[in-house]
């Protein structure tokens, strides 16, 4: 039997609060208190992040500029160039130890992009790789980026998948830094608009894509984690999610 893959979905949550969430997460897989490789899928309010890779010509408004439009903008330890996540877009933080896998930092990005692929295969669009470039393209458009950061063989950050995102929020940078990039979605690859439907569609197929890219399965479990039980019991907003 294969080892799990839990998986924890947060609802619509703020980026800051998830960003020290998996930061804690990584640092207890790594001391062994986090026992299972975990999932985490969230969608966040509307945030502008930037990777070490940032580009000065990357995110072509200032970050005032950004947040007076209600944006919030992070400078995270990721991977990559500039990226936007908000509300449609299905976002995966995997925490999984490559010790028990493989310690191999391209293997894994190629993982997650099969998983990804994988899952966009059963929805029924055709996806694939872009040599040279890190995440999961359809017809010549991203349709899903990926980002991660390692510590001791323990990856976090992850994925963003595009399923009814507003792409309008794409025009205010330049997206992982690639130039005249087109981006796409999938309720705009399959011209649906049944929003809700589609992201339980999405989200069970990117599960399964991942989980078997990683050769692990499966397993859903209610979310609960001590830091975010104290933040709720201070007052702490946590907005529902889909």
């Amino acid at each position: 039997m294969s080892a799990r893959l839990v998986v924890q979905d947060l609802g619509r949550r703020a980026y800051g609060e998830v960003l020290e969430l998996q930061r804690t997460l990584c640092r207890e897989r790594v001391a062994g208190i986090l026992e299972e490789d975990t999932l985490l899928l969230v969608e966040h309010e509307p945030v502008i992040t930037l990777g070490r890779g940032t580009r000065p010509g990357s995110l072509p408004l200032s970050p005032s500029e950004v947040q007076r439009r209600g944006i919030e903008v992070f400078d995270v330890e990721r991977g990559g160039d500039v990226t936007y996540h908000g509300p449609g877009q299905l976002v995966g933080y995997p925490v999984v130890d490559l010790r028990q896998h493989r310690q191999d930092l391209h293997w894994y990005l190629r993982r997650l992009e099969a998983g990804l692929i994988g899952a966009l295969g059963t929805l029924g669009i055709e996806a694939a790789t872009n040599p040279g470039l890190t995440g999961v393209w359809t017809a010549g458009r991203k349709i899903a980026s990926i980002g991660i950061h390692v510590k001791q063989w323990v990856t976090f950050h992850g994925f963003a998948l595009n399923v009814s995102t507003d792409l309008s929020y794409f025009d205010l940078i330049v997206p992982c830094g690639i130039r005249d990039v087109v981006m796409t979605s999938v309720s705009r690859e399959l011209r649906r608009s049944d929003s809700s439907s589609l992201w339980t569609a999405t989200r069970q197929s990117v599960i399964e894509g991942i989980a078997q890219a990683l050769d692990l399965e499966p397993a859903e479990v209610a979310f609960h984690h001590r830091a975010t039980r104290d933040a709720e019991g201070a007052g702490a907003r946590l907005p529902s999610g889909h």
